[in-house]
């Protein structure tokens, strides 16, 4: 395994991580986010959807890292 694909792959792990860190807990805090970066700003209800969505998107792009890893490990486990 070479530096590159090990970068990639920590990559991999880490940018779902951060992003689940990094969400904050109120759609209030959600909102005036958006508004901030974007200056739109958006409802209560607009922003929990948001906020439930990146949640999702983000433990989706976890579990999907992590089967892929284990079966990598399994095959290799196989041989």
């Amino acid at each position: 395994m070479n530096a590159r694909s090990c970068c990639r792959e920590a990559g991999r792990w880490i940018a779902p991580g951060v992003g689940l860190a990094l969400i904050p807990k109120c759609p209030a805090c959600v909102a005036a986010y958006v508004a901030a970066i974007t200056g739109m700003g958006v409802s209560m209800p607009v922003a929990a959807g948001l906020r439930m969505g990146l949640l999702i998107l983000c433990v989706s792009a976890l579990g999907f890292v992590a089967v892929r890893a284990g079966a990598r490990l399994l095959k290799w486990r196989l041989r």
